[in-house]
């Protein structure tokens, strides 16, 4: 009975130390899937000319979850008509942030992006898509330095931290 409950506080601990580093993993994952729909939104606004209602459905039917929810509701918000394009992207990233991996920093450079979101000509958004590009970019980095220098730590302190209590209780 003692070696079950040991093998059972150590699998714990360990598969807590692994959905920590599952999420440091995540948030890089997740900055390079938002770069790329935004790359996307560009090319879409440059060279066709679909509503952003469209794009943003396209978008959600491209990206994983739980991006693909965020371009989805965003895009339902739109086909309403109930409120302007900045409130609908406010609203959505409100209700979806949760669901990421992202960061309050990445929440902040998403909403000055929802502020000028389809109030310039095409050439002006393009320069705001490519300065959000850039703001997440440097995100981006920090995600990837962290997770470089926390992940391996984190999963080997989960099951440290199991070993350490193992011990101690027996």
């Amino acid at each position: 009975m003692k070696l079950f409950g040991a093998i059972f506080i150590l699998f714990a601990s360990t598969y807590t130390g692994f959905e920590f580093a599952k999420q440091l993993s995540a948030r890089p994952r997740q900055l390079r899937q938002l770069k790329t729909a935004l790359r996307s939104l560009e090319a879409e606004i440059m060279y066709s000319n679909r509503p952003l209602q469209e794009v943003a459905h396209l978008l959600s039917l491209q990206l994983p979850n739980p991006l693909a929810s965020l371009f989805n509701e965003f895009s339902m918000k739109l086909k309403e008509g109930t409120e302007s394009v900045k409130e609908a992207w406010e609203k959505t990233l409100d209700q979806f942030w949760k669901q990421t991996a992202l960061k309050t920093g990445e929440l902040e450079i998403l909403k000055q992006f929802g502020e000028t979101l389809g109030q310039h000509d095409r050439y002006s958004q393009q320069k705001h898509i490519l300065l959000t590009l850039n703001h997440l970019e440097r995100e981006e980095q920090d995600a990837v330095d962290k997770q470089n220098r926390y992940e391996k730590m984190v999963k080997s302190l989960g099951f440290l931290s199991g070993l350490l209590l193992v011990i101690l209780l027996m």
